[in-house]
């Protein structure tokens, strides 16, 4: 599967919850709430996961993640991490948690 269907399986697979698509920096979002959860970066998708969450932490210990900004400047987004194709079977587990970060703040 490629990573745009996989993320688009994503979206499909979150929308009963209240998850929207909605542009993010020029880029495709998953927005709930009115706020944005996740981003899909052409071949890797960036969560809002919450910095000082075990979530957080256990996405970035992935090999291919990383802190990420959305205008890939160098001081990244603290609450963002960026989760590379290698790991897209993730994908749908860290959108779940990033919308429960939001949620859970509101």
């Amino acid at each position: 599967m490629t990573p745009d269907a996989r993320f688009t399986e994503v979206l499909d697979d979150l929308k009963m919850l209240g998850v929207t698509q909605s542009p993010f920096f020029a880029r495709r979002g998953l927005m709930a709430d009115g706020k944005v959860i996740a981003v899909f970066l052409d071949d890797s998708m960036a969560f809002k996961l919450g910095a000082t969450t075990p979530e957080h932490d256990k996405a970035l210990a992935s090999s291919d993640s990383k802190l990420w900004h959305p205008g890939n400047r160098e001081v990244p987004f603290k609450d963002w991490v960026q989760v590379g194709e290698a790991h897209k079977d993730q994908w749908g587990r860290l959108a779940e948690q990033a919308l429960h970060h939001i949620r859970q703040k509101l």
